[in-house]
């Protein structure tokens, strides 16, 4: 890790809810941004915003997602997730984070990543799929 790796370090992105960050079960009229969606583009918000302060080898897994999902974002909306660094802890990063609607917010939480040696994390993989009887 990096030395500029700190707490206080924010990020924000955009996305739009399009039909793939949707949920389909209430028809097209009821398509809203899916809280599954949502947590999937914290977490790569959060990753690659870490990846700026990791050295090379490293990255980082998500180890815990704690979120409010307050409100329904329809399809075709934009919605803006801040991302704050509020701890660091050896290798545990800890975030909070905002998503937000052109009308309210629509999200809020805590993440939780670990950085990690990708060499060593490929071998640990490996082992475990042996011990497995996977290939």
């Amino acid at each position: 890790m990096k030395d500029s790796l700190k707490a206080e370090l924010a990020t924000r992105r955009e996305v739009t809810v399009d039909e793939n960050r949707c949920i389909g079960f209430m028809g097209k009229e009821g398509m809203v941004y899916a809280t599954p969606r949502m947590v999937s583009d914290v977490e790569y918000t959060c990753r690659d915003f870490l990846l700026e302060h990791l050295d090379a080898g490293e990255d980082s897994v998500g180890a815990h997602v704690s979120i409010d999902h307050l409100a329904a974002t329809p399809l075709g909306l934009k919605v803006t997730i801040d991302v704050k660094i509020v701890e660091v802890d050896r290798r545990r990063v800890t975030f909070e984070f905002s998503v937000q609607d052109p009308i309210e917010q629509c999200g809020r939480g805590r993440h939780v990543r670990f950085v990690v040696d990708t060499a060593k994390s490929r071998e640990r993989l490996a082992a475990k799929r042996a011990k497995a009887g996977l290939k």
